[in-house]
């Protein structure tokens, strides 16, 4: 049976927004006033108030053919709050603008807010208001982040010093094996459309890749531990082009360790069924958006402890310049191939 399909139009702008943010339920003390108004307000009660925002174009960041609407809202949310921890803050609000075409139907729209707020629960975030728009064709998404963090706490991208770790959180390549995946599925299913994926055994990577987490977990160890980053950021475009930003912004050189690159079982195994190299997975895949960060050596002993935490190599003098060590013994200078929007 056909699934109801109610028109956009049917409902009007105001109309749409109503109903899509009809059971919002505010968490936040810092939320003095959300949808409804002509602005929202908020509160940060002395802390400092860190923005972020990320745009996701249909065809560009995301494929429907593969990608559930639902997982898209969630995915949405989660990319905009990654970059907020990875400053050492803490996420409060967003706001989401969509832009859309008459394919989309309201029921579409409300399983793309269902991921929405699914993430809002999870991250303890309010969604306090955004645009909804006509586009000629296609799902144009467009978030802003806002977060909060005790005075002068956040860290950024340009003040690691000579000597400092450098650690990654979770493992990497994954989300991008699980995007090739999911390309080869499709191949095949538009060359023969009566063939049925083969995704049983490879939910791991598909989830890396549709369903994201941010790294909540980190930043909040990091705070009980007391241990201040030098520098972060999260690793949405390839361990290699963000590892050379940090380098590059803090001008230092840096070391890294193949072998020490944290790589799931999972992923080696797929990556060598593809004809891959893991590795290379790792350093240009993107979208895995763990955090990168660096910090002082007499903090060591106190990540020991967290399996979710690898020290991968350490910033060097800017003379030495940015090599990684690989398992074979070589020295190669590193390069940045990771993702890039302006080059599909």
């Amino acid at each position: 049976m056909d699934q109801e399909r109610t028109e956009i139009q049917d409902l009007g702008e105001f109309g749409l927004i109503e109903y899509l943010t009809r059971n919002i339920e505010i968490q936040n003390a810092s939320t003095v006033l959300g949808v409804g108004d002509d602005a929202a307000v908020i509160d940060h009660f002395g802390k400092q108030t860190v923005i972020s925002t990320d745009m996701l174009v249909e065809g560009i960041h995301f494929d429907l053919m593969y990608t559930p609407l639902k997982h898209l809202g969630y995915k949405s949310v989660v990319v905009n709050i990654s970059d907020i921890y990875a400053m050492n803050a803490t996420p409060t609000q967003i706001t989401i603008s969509i832009a859309f075409s008459n394919r989309f139907s309201l029921e579409a729209l409300n399983d793309f807010y269902e991921g929405v707020y699914a993430a809002c629960e999870k991250y303890g975030v309010d969604l306090i208001g955004g645009d909804t728009s006509n586009s000629q064709k296609g799902f144009v998404i467009s978030v802003t982040a806002i977060g909060e963090v005790t005075p002068d706490q956040f860290v950024k991208r340009s003040t690691a010093e000579k000597g400092d770790l450098l650690c990654v959180t979770g493992d990497l390549g994954a989300a991008y094996l699980g995007l090739t995946l999911l390309e080869r599925e499709k191949k095949i299913y538009l060359e023969s459309p009566g063939v049925k994926p083969d995704l049983e055994e490879q939910t791991y990577i598909i989830g890396r890749q549709l369903k994201p987490e941010a790294r909540k977990d980190i930043i909040e160890f990091l705070h009980e531990q007391d241990i201040m980053p030098t520098a972060m950021m999260d690793v949405s475009d390839g361990l290699s082009s963000e590892i050379l930003h940090i380098a590059k912004q803090s001008n230092l050189g840096v070391v890294l360790y193949e072998d020490k690159i944290p790589i799931s079982q999972e992923s080696k195994e797929i990556a060598l069924k593809f004809g891959l190299d893991p590795t290379a997975c790792a350093l240009s895949g993107g979208e895995d958006y763990e955090l990168l960060f660096t910090m002082k050596q007499q903090d060591y002993d106190k990540i020991v402890l967290n399996e979710q935490i690898s020290v991968i190599g350490y910033m060097a003098d800017i003379t030495e310049g940015a090599h990684i060590h690989t398992k074979g013994g070589n020295k190669f200078k590193l390069v940045a191939q990771g993702w890039n929007a302006f080059q599909q």
